[in-house]
């Protein structure tokens, strides 16, 4: 181990010196484009930036995440009005990588493909498309982890194998937890259904899509993450609000939502603007039922139509493949690496305050390397708005679930035409 993370430390050393911008050029501003809670990371990494290249300055444009996306596909599909750096979340690598308006990373003068064990396993194929184009670097990824509070499930009885056994025995806690002190176990039913469909899924499946695009939300896998989501919603243990709103952040704030199943992520934003109050009172554990699940990750794209390449390729380097610059979106954003020299840093070891002094990286590092490749598709996000349309008529409407699974297969084939 010891040996394969000093070779993974050299790699990027050599990595991060390749095309490096000569001194004495004429100085250059690049224009980055982002999205909260990502933009930080660029931020919180400008003085170490600063310091390497004082000839390049940085711009940073940053709008909310569907805005940003949004806007980036309108300039994408125009040729105009374009940063010099994208960043993508993954819920739209998919169809960036498709859109043909990023540069291929593995043709010069990028050449990445150098690169590509340096990185985690599965994130190369992530930003591929169906060309073998590689359309953008991995800045981080989301181990899939469940959050709770410890202190709530204390007070109810409640301990974490409960949670964890199996997805019954976690919807079981839940009003067991309610019962004993009001809290609901989720903010919304949904998250059940999101995490699942993405759970103990086969190196290369696709969330929503298999081969030759047939459209996979009719399986089994989809059928029981709404069934699980239903039982939520009829044992009355969500607070029914819709996520990333205010009524559903004051959930936690206000210390009325006892878990959350998200990414590594996640844990950042409980402890610096959800939850801050409830330092020490929140835990991280592996999912219900021993489920491995990617859930999120970020990456950084060049347009084609960009003007300052050389110098947005430096920046991407900066963020992906240097150590440090890694480990510091770590320990601001939770950002968990895509690098893997990161992985074997003591940082990884460090106890957690805001968790109890709980090693919660040791868990996402090892959640990590057991992750398989999740093949990802143009019209990821079109049917992830088609099968959350359908979870809502189950869940507010009692719509029968195969009828509902149904009608959403055959929308997203009719849009998708397949």
């Amino acid at each position: 181990m010891k040996l394969r993370i000093s070779a993974a430390m050299a790699s990027a050393v050599a990595f991060c010196a390749v095309a490096t911008p000569q001194v004495g050029a004429a100085p250059a501003t690049i224009t980055v484009a982002s999205f909260p809670d990502l933009d930080r990371a660029v931020k919180v990494a400008l003085p170490m930036w600063e310091k390497l290249h004082p000839e390049i300055k940085i711009k940073l444009v940053s709008l909310q995440i569907e805005d940003h996306h949004n806007s980036m596909t309108t300039a994408l599909a125009a040729g105009a009005h374009l940063p010099d750096v994208v960043a993508v979340d993954f819920g739209y690598i998919g169809i960036f990588a498709e859109s043909k308006g990023l540069d291929d990373l593995l043709a010069p003068p990028y050449a990445a493909e150098q690169y590509r064990k340096q990185f985690v396993s599965y994130t190369y194929p992530q930003a591929t498309n169906s060309r073998g184009n590689l359309a953008a670097m991995p800045a981080d990824i989301g181990p899939g982890m469940l959050f709770y509070r410890k202190d709530l499930m204390d007070k109810a009885g409640i301990k974490e194998e409960e949670l964890t056994r199996s997805w019954e025995s976690y919807i079981e806690a839940g009003k067991k937890l309610k019962a004993a002190t009001g809290a609901m176990l989720l903010a919304r039913a949904g998250d059940l259904k999101d995490i699942y469909i993405r759970a103990n899924l086969k190196d290369g499946e696709g969330i929503y899509f298999g081969d030759k695009g047939k459209v996979l939300v009719d399986s089994p896998r989809f059928v029981r993450a709404f069934e699980l989501a239903k039982a939520a919603r009829v044992a009355g243990i969500d607070t029914k609000t819709v996520a990333w709103t205010s009524e559903w952040s004051e959930g936690f704030k206000r210390g009325k939502v006892a878990s959350q199943m998200s990414g590594f992520w996640f844990g950042g934003h409980l402890a610096k603007w959800l939850a801050p109050d409830y330092k020490g009172q929140w835990r991280a554990s592996g999912l219900p039922g021993g489920a491995l699940a990617s859930y999120g990750g970020s990456f950084y794209a060049i347009p084609k139509k960009a003007v300052n390449k050389a110098e947005a390729w430096e920046f991407i380097k900066f963020m992906t493949a240097n150590k440090e610059v890694q480990l510091t979106a770590l320990r601001e954003i939770s950002g968990y690496p895509s690098l893997l020299a990161a992985h074997g840093d003591p940082a990884m070891d460090e106890a957690q305050p805001y968790f109890g002094g709980q090693k919660t990286r040791q868990l996402a590092r090892d959640t990590a390397v057991k992750i398989p490749v999740i093949r990802v598709d143009k019209y990821d996000w079109m049917a992830n708005e088609v099968v959350n349309s359908e979870l809502e008529n189950v869940l507010e409407q009692n719509k029968d679930i195969k009828t509902a699974l149904r009608d959403a297969k055959a929308l997203i084939e009719r849009r998708a035409r397949r």
